[in-house]
């Protein structure tokens, strides 16, 4: 990235028709030798005037993608992620089953796509990051971008743990039978007899592999316990991995995300296939998708859609911004947010049904299973005369020992697959306990094992590379980074982020990513999203928005935008803050601790020093956007040239930003000489103009 001269200027700005390219060098005497310097047949400027007086600076060696098909798939791979995997099945199964996707494709229409296209084509349209994006469109609004950067920071903390358990389970994949398909064996008393350990015959193998074997789990946060070094290596791996994917920004990651974004298409292929065929799938699907439509009268019904709706598409991390950054100013962003809004739903439907295949083949399995049992005790209670028999016989037998309250004490269970299939799970629960126990049972488990885990590990590391490149892009903005190389600075993020991470690799660690997940990037992220959309539609401006699109793509935004833009959009959001903010007032926090003794997890508080924590992080993600709204409000901070590409110029203001123009103390530049701001290269006389200086005052 190259640096960017920061000025602005007042009056009746010249309107020209963009873009109008010219070399730019001029602003305050330092800027303008820094400029000159640079414009030294390394920086070209682009300078375009909108209608509402924002201009816009955008250098020739902006990195760019390298073909449409690059691109797509990196916002693909980033937009579907693990939450399509892993949580929209089981908000479908929660929430009415195929009902839920009514809820969910309203949002999708009325909230998903909207913020998308204003992140996407804000960032097209400037040719920045997030950091100057937002101070373009106003100097108090610069703190949206340090905001989002220090919430994703926190969120690429965790998202890295989850690779880090994906690489540990693919390691063990590569072995038959599967470690996790067993229960470990121990002596007997000092005997020579094996037994399984009690605390895997309490729970199941799958379970205590998780718990025991791969996390070494404490009881609760107040026993973090030791580092688990094999924890530590596998984390070290991946952030060496994601490293030198994202090292040198797209030119770099942009190769890797042809097998991020495809290869899981290829898996969850291969997985449908194979699911369609075992017995069970049908049952499966048909929970799955059986619509439940008394749910829809269910507020909660309608937020959860809401809720994953924003966090499916990745919105406010800074990274759409970046992406769209890295354009030309003529692509077609409506069709790309229409393209990847659709490719998004699709996917999440498609897994779903992949996801509920397989876990009906686990249900009848278990089932099946269930029935071998109560067989057995059956026949050694003489009840019957052998295990092969009709299910009317077994059902007689069973009856007769229910009759005679013996089922208890001969140790019988109860068979049932709509139980079977009512056990819900998401997250890390359905991806490390339940579909591992489900590959267990098919022929080849090694195979499947090994497939699911590189599909899981290509899904995540998508996302992160979305992730850090919506950090880096805003650090990378700063002028006090910009003297140090890409690949240096992006290691120096990378090492801050392995140690940091050292805390999800005790043994409290699970407990802590799910803090994370819970505080770090919820309210903050829905902050800063609503955020920016009152900053794009009412500050920026709407019509100078639809404007923008228009000149872009050649597709004028009509009434749907304009009225989810201006009026659905930010409603949506604040119930969404509003939500999270009551719900975790009314509920005091919670997390599930395993119980080793017990063999399951048991609901336990958050300690009140694990609570600080957290409200401290959801602090840290907003305080930067007040914070520097005060400064410069207050004139504590001036306006400033050191944003690295991320240029204040303001030569005019909307009808909404007149007044908070207004209030900014302009007037001791009046009577500076002009010439101090005139622009020395040819044509450019007209641009004569204030230059914003940052410095600290004493308020």
């Amino acid at each position: 990235m190259v640096a960017r001269e920061q000025g602005g200027g007042t009056g009746t700005p010249s309107r020209l028709k963009p873009p109008e390219s010219h070399i730019v060098r001029g602003g305050a005497d330092q800027a303008g030798r820094e400029l000159s310097q640079l414009n030294n047949g390394r920086v070209h400027k682009e300078e375009e005037e909108d209608d509402g007086g924002v201009t816009i600076d955008v250098p020739e060696e902006r990195a760019a993608w390298s073909n449409k098909l690059q691109f797509f798939l990196s916002i693909v791979g980033y937009s579907v992620g693990l939450g399509n995997i892993w949580r929209f099945p089981y908000l479908c199964q929660q929430n009415g089953g195929g009902a839920f996707l009514i809820p969910y494709g309203v949002m999708l229409i009325l909230e998903g796509i909207p913020l998308f296209l204003v992140e996407l084509g804000i960032g097209q349209r400037m040719r920045m990051g997030s950091l100057g994006v937002w101070n373009t469109i106003h100097p108090w609004l610069g703190g949206i971008g340090i905001s989002s950067c220090i919430v994703t920071f926190f969120v690429a903390l965790y998202y890295n743990v989850i690779i880090t358990w994906c690489f540990y389970y693919l390691f063990n994949s590569f072995q038959s039978p599967l470690p996790w398909g067993d229960c470990p064996l121990v002596p007997e008393n000092g005997t020579s007899n094996m037994i399984p350990v009690e605390e895997c015959e309490m729970s199941s193998e799958t379970s205590y592999f998780w718990y025991r074997t791969t996390l070494d789990v404490s009881p609760s946060m107040d026993e973090p316990g030791n580092i688990k070094w094999w924890i530590v290596l596998c984390l070290l791996l991946a952030w060496i991995t994601v490293y030198f994917i994202v090292m040198k920004g797209i030119q770099s990651s942009g190769k890797v995300v042809y097998f991020t974004s495809l290869f899981p298409y290829i898996v969850l292929t291969i997985f449908f296939v194979r699911g369609i065929t075992l017995p069970g799938a049908g049952a499966g699907l048909i929970h799955m998708y059986t619509p439940k439509v008394e749910k829809l009268a269910d507020p909660t019904v309608w937020l959860d859609a809401a809720t994953q709706v924003f966090y499916s598409f990745g919105l406010a991390f800074g990274t759409l911004v970046a992406f769209g950054s890295y354009n030309t100013p003529n692509n077609n962003c409506v069709r790309d947010v229409i393209l990847v809004s659709i490719t998004n739903a699709l996917t999440a439907i498609y897994a779903s049904v992949v996801i509920f295949a397989i876990l009906g083949f686990k249900a009848m399995s278990n089932v099946t299973k269930c029935l071998e049992h109560n067989k057995g005790k059956l026949k050694l209670h003489g009840f019957l005369n052998s295990t092969n028999v009709t299910t009317d016989v077994y059902e007689a037998a069973f009856a007769a020992v229910e009759t005679s309250n013996l089922t208890a004490s001969y140790g019988m269970k109860t068979c049932d697959l709509q139980d079977e299939l009512d056990q819900a799970a998401e997250g890390t629960g359905l991806a490390f306990i339940v579909f591992t126990q489900a590959i267990v049972e098919l022929p080849g488990a090694p195979f499947w094992a090994v497939i699911f885990f590189l599909m899981l590990l290509a899904l995540g590391l998508g996302s992160q590379i979305g992730i850090l490149e919506g950090m880096l892009c805003t650090i990378f903005e700063l002028e006090i980074f910009r003297k140090i190389r890409k690949e240096f600075l992006t290691g120096a993020v990378c090492i801050i982020c392995f140690f940091v991470g050292l805390i999800f690799t005790t043994g409290a660690g699970e407990y802590w990513l799910k803090l994370f997940d819970s505080f770090a990037g919820t309210i903050g992220l829905v902050f800063v999203a609503l955020l920016e959309m009152i900053a794009v539609i009412y500050i920026y401006g709407h019509k100078k928005f639809t404007q923008d699109i228009f000149d872009m793509t050649g597709i004028r935004p009509g009434w749907y935008w304009q009225i989810t833009w201006r009026y659905l959009g930010p409603i949506i959001m604040t119930c969404i803050l509003i939500s999270s903010i009551v719900f975790r007032v009314i509920h005091k926090p919670t997390y599930h601790a395993w119980d080793a003794k017990k063999g399951e997890t048991t609901e336990l508080p958050y300690p009140n020093w694990v609570l600080v924590i957290a409200v401290l992080m959801i602090v840290a993600g907003v305080l930067p956007i007040i914070l520097v709204f005060l400064l410069r409000r207050f004139q504590c901070l001036k306006l400033d040239t050191s944003i690295h590409q991320g240029a204040i110029r303001r030569i005019d203001t909307t009808a909404s930003t007149k007044e908070m123009m207004g209030d900014v103390d302009l007037d001791e530049y009046h009577d500076l000489p002009t010439d101090d701001y005139q622009d020395d290269g040819p044509d450019t006389s007209h641009r004569i103009g204030k230059t914003f200086k940052m410095e600290v005052l004493d308020c």
